[in-house]
């Protein structure tokens, strides 16, 4: 079977004037154009490739990679708005259509948007959708408290940073709790929080409890040593000027000099702290 929207490994079954064919065993066939084609190959051999439809809606395979692929979701840019709805640049010559009704908002060309790409079982194009929410799902949870798991920045709130989660769940950052610059469409791991009673999931983008002491530590060790054994942050500092200087809260900057300070790697004076022997 060839499936739409992703990569699948084929066996290169003859070679035309206009590429060559690949086959999946079952008797399914696709066309390679010749500018895909590698430089040397040999009938009988597999090629993994990207498979989409070209502008001809016809099924064509492609050495290029695609930065989505079918039921994920990315953050791409509008390259054009036309009477069907806007076309997203995805790495491929032929753009992702994103059609009036699947977008949250109208488009504007030149924006960038999270997307969803799935394969509409009507046409049997791929399209993309920017109204997210309906292709996540927090009825059943495949995540619980503690977990490290991969996150998609999707949206800004009044109350922080909605993220997907794996790729299947809806879960948020508390503005309060970000201590890093982070962007809409940023790939980053985070840890489960807390999941409520209503399986709304609260999302940390650093280690939990204990767990950060050592990273903290580590940070502050790095930084320290950086600037020339000093650094003019104590724990009388300005919790803005701590978040601004070394993205992390005040409480674990001063969980993580206090490991220093424990550890006989700091001093700590009223100006600032001091690495030992600097």
């Amino acid at each position: 079977m060839i499936t739409l929207g992703t990569y699948n490994t084929l066996e290169i079954l003859r070679d035309t004037s206009v590429g060559l064919f690949l086959g999946d065993g079952e008797g399914n066939d696709i066309l390679l154009p010749n500018k895909y084609v590698p430089e040397n190959y040999e009938i009988g051999e597999e090629l993994t490739v990207f498979c989409y439809l070209d502008h001809s809606e016809r099924p064509v395979a492609t050495s290029l990679e695609p930065d989505i692929l079918v039921n994920e979701f990315q953050l791409l840019k509008v390259v054009e708005v036309n009477e069907f709805g806007a076309f997203m640049d995805w790495g491929l010559e032929k753009h992702l259509l994103v059609p009036f009704r699947e977008q949250r908002d109208k488009m504007q060309e030149g924006h960038w948007y999270v997307v969803y790409c799935y394969l509409d079982q009507q046409s049997n194009r791929l399209v993309g959708s920017n109204k997210i929410d309906r292709f996540l799902s927090n009825d059943t949870l495949s995540v619980k408290e503690d977990d490290v798991v991969d996150l998609l920045v999707s949206r800004k709130t009044e109350l922080g940073y909605e993220v997907i989660i794996n790729n299947l769940h809806k879960g948020l950052v508390y503005n309060n709790e970000i201590f890093k610059s982070i962007s809409i469409g940023d790939n980053t791991k985070g840890v489960i929080k807390k999941i409520r009673p209503d399986h709304k999931i609260d999302v940390s983008l650093q280690p939990l409890g204990e767990k950060i002491l050592e990273p903290a530590a580590n940070k502050i060790y790095e930084q320290l040593m950086a600037h020339g054994g000093f650094l003019g942050l104590h724990d009388k500092s300005d919790p803005e000027l701590i978040k601004e200087e070394l993205q992390m809260s005040k409480k674990v900057f001063k969980k993580g000099i206090g490991t220093l300070y424990k550890a006989r790697k700091i001093e700590i004076k009223n100006d600032g702290i001091y690495a030992i022997g600097s």
